[in-house]
C-alpha cells in the first residue's frame, strides 16, 4: 500500500493525516488510480475538514462492503442497486466492525454521501472513462508492434527502468505484481555451449523462465549498471518499487511514442497484455 505521505496520498489533504483515518487513507490510496483521483478530487472538494474527514470514513465502509460482497466490480461501475444492498446491509446486518444495524437517520446520511459522490464520478468523466477502459478490447499483433518501438524510444528518452517494466509486461504477460518483485538475482544464463539468457518470474504455482529478447537484454544491461545482487530489478526514479499506476502510465507512454492512436493508448492497462504463465 501507498504510504500517507505520498504526494498523490488522499493524506495529504486537510484534515486527513490523522491516525485514526491511516487505516481508510490506505484504502483509498490502493486504489486503481482512475477511482483513486476520482475521490481525492471529490474529498478535496468538500467544505471542511471535518466534512472530508466524514466522507472518508462513509466512502471507506462502502468500499469495504464492496469488496466483500462484489469482490471483482470497479467502484466506479457500480449504479445505484449496489448503494441500495450497502444500506439495506447497514439497517439490517450493520456494515462496520461492530456488527450492530444502523439508525435509520445515519443510514440515509450515508446514501446522500455515496449519491454525492457517484454524482461528482459522472460530472467529472471517471464512470464513462471506467466503463471504456473495461470494455478495451486485447492489444493486437500490431500493436504490439508498435508499442515495441515506443519502448524503444523510452529508453532513447533515458526512461530505462519505465521501457523495462513495460517490455517484460509485453513478452511474458506477467503480473505488475510479479514484475515488480524481480531482483538481479533472477536473472540467469542457461548452461551449454550455447547459454541463453533468462529471467526467472514467480507469477504462478512455479517459478517460470523466460528467454531476453535482445530489446529487453539491452534494457536490462542499461538498468543493471548500477544495480547490486539482491536490489529491485525494476524501481520507480525515487527508489521505490513498481506498482500498477506507475506501470500503466508507462505503458500508455510507451503506446503513444511507438504511434498508437491517443484514445486508444490512455486505455491500454497491464491487464489487457496478462496472460496465464505456463505451469511447469
Amino acid at each position: 500500500m501507498r504510504h500517507p505521505n505520498d504526494a498523490d496520498s488522499v493524506g495529504r489533504l486537510e484534515g486527513l493525516h490523522r491516525r485514526h483515518l491511516k487505516a481508510d487513507v490506505e484504502l483509498i490510496d490502493a486504489l486503481d488510480p482512475l477511482t483513486r483521483r476520482t475521490v481525492a478530487a471529490w474529498l478535496a472538494d468538500r467544505p471542511s475538514p471535518a466534512r472530508r474527514q466524514a466522507c472518508l470514513r462513509i466512502l471507506a465502509s462502502w468500499l469495504r462492503w464492496l469488496r466483500a460482497a462484489e469482490p471483482a466490480l470497479e467502484p466506479l461501475a457500480t449504479c445505484g442497486a449496489h448503494v441500495d444492498a450497502y444500506c439495506y446491509a447497514a439497517l439490517t446486518t450493520g456494515v462496520g466492525p461492530s456488527g450492530r444495524p444502523l439508525a435509520p437517520a445515519t443510514v440515509s446520511r450515508r446514501r446522500a454521501i455515496l449519491a454525492s459522490f457517484h454524482a461528482f464520478a459522472v460530472r467529472c468523466g471517471a464512470v464513462r472513462q471506467q466503463r471504456l477502459a473495461d470494455s478495451a478490447s486485447p492489444v493486437t499483433r500490431e500493436e504490439r508492434r508498435l508499442l515495441r518501438r515506443g519502448i524503444a524510444r523510452l529508453a532513447d528518452d533515458g526512461r530505462c527502468a519505465e521501457a523495462l517494466a513495460v517490455a517484460l509486461l509485453e513478452a511474458t504477460g506477467a503480473s505488475v505484481a510479479a514484475l515488480a518483485s524481480l531482483t538481479v538475482c533472477d536473472l540467469h544464463m542457461t548452461p551449454g555451449d550455447d547459454p541463453l539468457g533468462v529471467i526467472v518470474l514467480r507469477d504462478g504455482d512455479c517459478p517460470v523462465p523466460y528467454p531476453f529478447s535482445p530489446q529487453v537484454q539491452r534494457l536490462l544491461a542499461a538498468v543493471c549498471r548500477d544495480r547490486r545482487e539482491g536490489d529491485l530489478l525494476i524501481s520507480r526514479p525515487d527508489g521505490r518499487p513498481a506498482d500498477i499506476g506507475w506501470v500503466a502510465a508507462a505503458l500508455t507512454d510507451a503506446a503513444l511514442a511507438g504511434g498508437l492512436p491517443r484514445q486508444r493508448a490512455t486505455l491500454l492497462h497491464p491487464h489487457l497484455l496478462s496472460r496465464p504463465a505456463p505451469r511447469g
